[in-house]
């Protein structure tokens, strides 16, 4: 089979290192920017190819996790491989044979890298949008070397288009790091919590280090001196890297600010910070000792004040250890082992081409809308030209208002000015609409994980849910049904600011919401 058919090819992406090495040292001390006002401190947001060289644009125009554009459009998927891992964190608990949560380190079964490999063949076969193959857990890729190698290498030979990424805690990246080439993985997360050993013997109680295991302050010291030059490593070595941090508060939401300029320094390409999953049942050491997780603005005030360091990542899900699909979606229940031993797998990389060159005319389509919604946006109507606002928008994916109030389990956040609909983040939801029919207990939920909007775009909503969401404060809108995303909230706020201008509506600031933590709701399992 010949790989010059594949839409990206990995192997000459690989030939490019020494030439992007020097880009994202130029990067690292200047930060890399996009068209659009705030944007230009969120590659992770908006950044699209007239923002950074080619060879960035071809490692991330269709990964769904280091473009938020991308991420409308294009799916993941994670295997089970690395059970195993070298660090207890006071906010992990890896489950197994879990499927009514949606988080990090959780997975419905642990494979073999013949398995995995099996399985990927067989989801991208099926999902020709699936470009992400990464190995997230739920232990450690690097943990576990021999089997994340294994499979990355058969994955070479077996679809050589798809792209190829692993997360780690950081602990064995140093020596890892000139493996992790040696395969052509061109993305690594690290999640990196601390850059204070201080701050980081409050997150890990133990390190395995040197066949022993480690504890307090040392821990905390070897692992940030681990981290910290296994990023620097993997900066000069071309490798696009991605840092995850956990927002604790009262325990590291200050430090994230400092988290951010220290990793910039070394070259990280964006930076990832997610809330505090902390809820009891989930037996996690702070769910249990009664830490908190941050609220909607707590977590929006953080990652705003690291505008201006790394570039910001604000679409992530926190996925399950064995994720399938587009981010916020998981259909890994349809590629279980038993059911791919059921199907015929035909991996067709002009199929998967073809299907990927139509997403990029959808991509240009969506450009095109946002841009001329722009333009009509800057249009003087005496209304104060500072005004923001937040919007929750329903959507199935191609970045477009195409999903029905009552079937969203999460509502994507947009913030919507004169100039710009950035995206800033997702809040899950339980499911209002069950069987035909609403339910009423659900809807609280849902105007709470959207209070601080004014208003939310959906394909269709009911009567009663939009009586009760107008009563909230928060305007139901299905006006613009079907259309992408940014030209529908720059034209709902172009009117919104046309009423307010001849006094039909009064602008007022909205209140906090509630970040939903990762277990699905009871409604949401039944549904899925």
């Amino acid at each position: 089979m010949s790989t010059n058919t594949a839409y990206v090819d990995a192997s000459q992406l690989g030939k490019s290192r020494q030439a992007v090495s020097q880009i994202l040292e130029t990067a690292a001390s200047g930060g890399c920017g996009t068209t659009g006002g705030d944007g230009k401190a969120s590659c992770g947001s908006s950044g699209g190819p007239g923002d950074m060289p080619e060879e960035i644009w071809n490692k991330v125009k269709n990964h769904p996790c280091y473009s938020e554009e991308a991420h409308h459009h294009y799916a993941r998927m994670h295997v089970a491989v690395a059970p195993a891992c070298n660090i207890q964190c006071n906010y992990c608990n890896r489950k197994y044979d879990c499927s009514n949560e949606s988080r990090p380190g959780v997975v419905s079964q642990k494979l073999t890298p013949e398995q995995a490999v099996k399985k990927v063949v067989a989801v991208a076969s099926e999902i020709p949008q699936m470009t992400v193959l990464g190995i997230a857990g739920p232990g450690d890729a690097l943990a576990n070397p021999k089997k994340t190698f294994e499979t990355f290498r058969m994955l070479q030979e077996q679809a050589p288009d798809i792209k190829l990424c692993l997360s780690t805690n950081g602990l064995a990246l140093p020596e890892m790091a000139d493996e992790i080439c040696k395969y052509n993985i061109d993305h690594v997360t690290i999640t990196i919590n601390m850059v204070d050993p201080a701050v980081g013997e409050k997150i890990y109680p133990w390190i395995f280090w040197d066949h022993k295991r480690v504890t307090g302050i040392e821990a905390a010291t070897i692992l940030h001196q681990q981290q910290m030059k296994g990023l620097e490593m993997l900066t000069e070595r071309g490798v696009l890297t991605k840092i995850n941090s956990v927002l604790i508060p009262g325990i590291n939401d200050e430090h994230l600010i400092e988290v951010n300029r220290e990793v910039k320094k070394r070259g990280a390409f964006l930076h990832n910070i997610m809330p505090l999953i902390s809820e009891p049942e989930h037996g996690t050491v702070f769910g249990l000792t009664g830490q908190r997780g941050p609220s909607a603005q707590e977590l929006k005030a953080v990652q705003d004040a690291c505008m201006g360091g790394a570039n910001l990542m604000r679409h992530c899900r926190q996925c399950r250890a064995d994720a399938v699909g587009l981010l916020g979606e998981d259909r890994s229940a349809e590629f279980t082992l038993d059911k791919i031993d059921e199907m015929e797998v035909v991996y067709d990389l002009d199929k998967r081409k073809r299907y990927q060159d139509a997403v990029e005319v959808e991509r240009q389509a969506q450009h095109a809308a946002k841009v001329a919604a722009l333009e009509a946006a800057g249009v003087d109507d005496g209304v104060d030209p500072d005004m923001t606002v937040l919007v929750a928008v329903a959507t199935e994916g191609h970045g477009k208002v195409n999903q029905h109030f009552g079937h969203a389990t999460e509502f994507q956040i947009f913030q919507v000015s004169k100039s710009q609909a950035l995206f800033v983040g997702h809040r899950r939801v339980d499911l209002y609409c069950q069987g035909g029919y609403g339910e009423d207990e659900a809807l609280p939920s849902v105007v709470n994980a959207i209070n601080d909007c004014h208003a939310v775009l959906v394909s269709k909503i009911g009567a009663c849910p939009k009586d009760e969401l107008s009563a909230a404060g928060i305007e139901p809108v299905d006006a613009y049904a079907h259309e992408f995303i940014e030209k529908a909230a720059l034209s709902w706020f172009a009117d919104y600011r046309s009423r307010v201008a001849t006094g039909q509506v009064k602008h007022q600031a909205r209140g906090d919401a509630q970040i939903r933590q990762g277990a699905f709701s009871s409604a949401t399992e039944q549904a899925a």
